[in-house]
Parts: structure tokens; C-alpha cells; sequence
């Protein structure tokens, strides 16, 4: 097939051309007709082959059995999709080389597709949610005390999985839109925690690589986030209160509507050559670095609240049910 750059797909910094990877040789069989979807492979066939580890498995076994988890942990957990069914063979290629998954910014990608996700199901006409949701509603929960589920009070690393064990029940599931509506119109400033993970309980059981320089500078870089088609803006500089900083009014928020249609549905095109400036953003994330001075009570500043009260929105609920 040679480097047809047609064929191309990217994450960060890495490439690989479809259909040349080696199901066989990575996972030991490959998935029969029924199960295959264009380019995605039924989530049921990797849960129906791969769902018991043999005793007796040697390194090679081993090996593809850690494939095939990942591969089900990308594709139907960080980075899924609504159908939540399917695993794309975009992955292969990642998986093939297992000693290299540590060196790519998985962070980053799957915050560009909840953002990306996020904005389509804004659009009146959509429905469903797809992305890392378990992460969003970890952000949420960390974050929000009062919206909190009961009984969930120990934590330990990785963070997410303090609420591992949430279920709503019946009675919690139905119409909720208008509740929840009131519920965040109705809170308080101090209801809303900014630096959950700067506590020293929360600090006792972080990773110690989570805080290396290399990673924080990261989330302080205004650049491009990119999920292969993917290309969100990474516009940290208009929320430093979650990075102890003090919020002053905003610079306008740069257009990327255009970027929206390119997602990477309908074809199997995309490479960085086709969106050189975006991909030299995230080559150059270093020199988008923010420093702002860290403050113990981090919030917004009385000039962004006069900003805030001309141009946001202060209520999602009309007023007149706020006082009812």
C-alpha cells in the first residue's frame, strides 16, 4: 500500500496506515465478518473472546490480552462514541506497541472529544452523550459537594473512582432538566469548589507523576487539543481560578466553528499536513505556557464579575421560578 497519506490517522505525533496492521499477530484472531463494522469491530466479540484470562498464559498471551483491554478501555470508555458498541481500528497501532502507550497525551485527546462532544449535544436535535462521560461526571462531583451522590465519602488513586460504584436509581432517572436548572441557578459562590485535588487528603494518595513539571505545563498551555480529526482550543485563560489564579475579564474567545465539521466520519482521511497550523500549536505547547501568581482563595476578580453581569448569562431558569 506504501505511505499513502490518504490512509493517514494521527493522535500526537504518531501515524499508521490502515489496514496494514496485523490483527492476527497482535491479538492472536481475527474478528469473523459478522462482527467487523467498516472500520470498528463489536464491542460483544472482544467481550465474548477476551473475557476470561486463561491460568496457564504465556508472555504472548499476556500481551494480547492487554491489547484487547485497552483497546476496550479506549474505545468504549475515554473515547467512545454513542452507540458505545464498537471498537475502531484506529487503536491497533497504539496497542502494537505497548511499552510506548505511557508516551502519548491521552489527556488531552479525550478532553478534545468531550469537548467536541459537548458541543454537538448542545445542538437542540441531539440527544445522546457520548466521550469519557464517567470523567465528566467525576469533574462534576469533585467540584459540585452539593450534587453530590451519599455514602462516597474514601477515595483513592486514580480519583475517578471514588464514584465507581454510582448507579441513579429509578426514581432518580425521567425529566430532571428543569431541576437541574434551578439547582445551579440557585447555588452559591461558595458551593462550588475550584482546586478539589489541592487538599492534603487528596494530595496523600496522588500519583507523584501527575504533579511533574512536564505534565502541569500542560494544563496551563493555551493550544490545540487533537483527537486525530478532532481540533478543539484548549482556552485555559479564561478559567484560572481552576489553577489558583484570579480571573480578570476575558480576551474574545477564539472562532473555531469551522473546525466543527471536521471530525473524521464519513471517510478515513486525516493527517496533519491537511491542518498544519493546529498541529504546530500542540508541537509548540511549551511556549503557550500561562504564569499568573497562585492565590490560597482563588476566584474571579470584581472587573471580570462587572464583565460577567454585561455579557453572561446569570440564569439558565426564567426568574421568576428562582423565587417561588
Amino acid at each position: 500500500m506504501g505511505d499513502d497519506p490518504a490512509r493517514l490517522y494521527r493522535l500526537d505525533g504518531v501515524a499508521h496506515i490502515a489496514g496494514v496492521i496485523n490483527d492476527e499477530e497482535l491479538l492472536g484472531v481475527i474478528p469473523p465478518p459478522s462482527q467487523v463494522q467498516k472500520y470498528a469491530v463489536n464491542c460483544s466479540w472482544f467481550q465474548e473472546t477476551f473475557g476470561e484470562f486463561p491460568e496457564d498464559a504465556d508472555d504472548d498471551t499476556v500481551r494480547r490480552y492487554v491489547r484487547a483491554y485497552i483497546m476496550m478501555l479506549l474505545g468504549t470508555q475515554l473515547f467512545a462514541d454513542k452507540s458505545g458498541n464498537r471498537i475502531h481500528i484506529r487503536w491497533l497501532p497504539y496497542v502494537a506497541r505497548l511499552e510506548e502507550l505511557g508516551t502519548y497525551s491521552w489527556g488531552s485527546a479525550a478532553l478534545a472529544w468531550l469537548y467536541r462532544c459537548m458541543c454537538r449535544v448542545a445542538n437542540r436535535h441531539v440527544v445522546k452523550l457520548a466521550g469519557p462521560l464517567q470523567l465528566l461526571q467525576s469533574w462534576i462531583f469533585w467540584r459540585f459537594p452539593q450534587f453530590r451522590p451519599a455514602g462516597y465519602e474514601t477515595f483513592s488513586w486514580p480519583l475517578a473512582s471514588r464514584w465507581a460504584g454510582y448507579n441513579p436509581s429509578g426514581s432518580e432517572k425521567g425529566p430532571r432538566v428543569r431541576t437541574w436548572r434551578l439547582r445551579i441557578d440557585r447555588l452559591q459562590s461558595r458551593e462550588f469548589i475550584w482546586m478539589p485535588y489541592s487538599s492534603p487528603d487528596v494530595l496523600q494518595v496522588l500519583h507523584p507523576e501527575v504533579l511533574e513539571p512536564r505534565h502541569m505545563a500542560v494544563w496551563r498551555s493555551v493550544t490545540a487539543l487533537i483527537y486525530f480529526a478532532v481540533i478543539e482550543w484548549h482556552q485555559i485563560d479564561r478559567v484560572l481560578p481552576q489553577f489558583g489564579g484570579v480571573q480578570a475579564p476575558p480576551r474574545p474567545a477564539l472562532n473555531i466553528d469551522f473546525l466543527m465539521s471536521k471530525d473524521g466520519r464519513g471517510g478515513d482521511r486525516w493527517f496533519p499536513s491537511s491542518m498544519p497550523k493546529w498541529h504546530a500549536y500542540w508541537d509548540a505547547r511549551q511556549d503557550s505556557v500561562l504564569r499568573f501568581d497562585v492565590v490560597a482563595d482563588p476566584g474571579p476578580s470584581h472587573q471580570f464579575l462587572q464583565w460577567w453581569s454585561q455579557h453572561g448569562k446569570r440564569f439558565l431558569y426564567f426568574v421568576s421560578h428562582l423565587f417561588r
